[in-house]
């Protein structure tokens, strides 16, 4: 994204993902056009807000008429750099980090994991999911030209490999683990702690039950 871009929500930065692959699905079906109603009813974001998220870049629809399938799959692509690969590294090659490695972003093609690390002797030097798994020790050697790391290994190492990735420069990481590592302010961090989400899952189950058209009871 550019400077402008930058200043919209990080709200509203973290739902453009979602409306580009729904978009993108549209478009494979051969679909012209679509409604913001249509849109809240496949990405479960209320009309509303989708008109005010698309109102940060500018008159991306026509009142009556929509929005223009082929024009907004375009417009995302370009706003989300959807025309470069982002190379990736993953760190820590144990049952979470072998299915990244097995899926590998295949229908996000602007994303590829392309070296993985792991301590294990077993593991070194074999290849999962046609990406080469190395030595945790030659960590900072390989990844020098790569900003962005996935971190799956076991909390307790989480922090130490954090910082020796920050020291190679790396300035974003998607943290799989408990932990909650500290970097730098230059450094983004997302943590996705799967066990959280799960808790919150059966928590809105028991206490926000949901009406037939998808909404939540009051």
């Amino acid at each position: 994204m550019d400077m402008e871009q930058a200043k919209i929500p990080q709200a509203t930065a973290k739902r453009l993902p979602l409306y580009y692959r729904f978009l993108n699905n549209l478009h494979s079906q051969g679909k012209m056009r679509v409604s913001s109603k249509e849109l809240s009813d496949a990405v479960k974001v209320d009309s509303a807000t989708i008109r005010r998220d698309f109102s940060y870049f500018g008159a991306l629809g026509k009142k009556g008429y929509g929005y223009n399938v082929e024009y907004l799959l375009s417009f995302f692509r370009k706003t989300l750099d959807q025309d470069e690969t982002t190379r990736v590294a993953l760190i820590g090659v144990g049952n979470l980090g072998t299915a990244f490695l097995n899926y590998n972003f295949t229908k996000n093609n602007n994303t590829k994991i392309e070296m993985a690390f792991d301590a294990s002797e077993e593991r070194i030097g074999s290849e999962v999911g046609g990406v080469r798994v190395h030595h945790i020790d030659d960590l900072e050697e390989k990844i020098s030209d790569l900003s962005v790391a996935i971190l799956t290994v076991p909390a307790s190492a989480a922090q130490g490999i954090a910082d020796r990735l920050v020291k190679a420069g790396v300035s974003g990481i998607l943290n799989f683990t408990p932990a909650r590592i500290s970097v730098p302010t230059q450094v983004r961090v997302h943590h996705i702690d799967l066990a959280i989400e799960l808790q919150a899952l059966v928590y809105f189950l028991k206490h926000y039950p949901l009406n037939e058209d998808g909404s939540a009871e009051e």
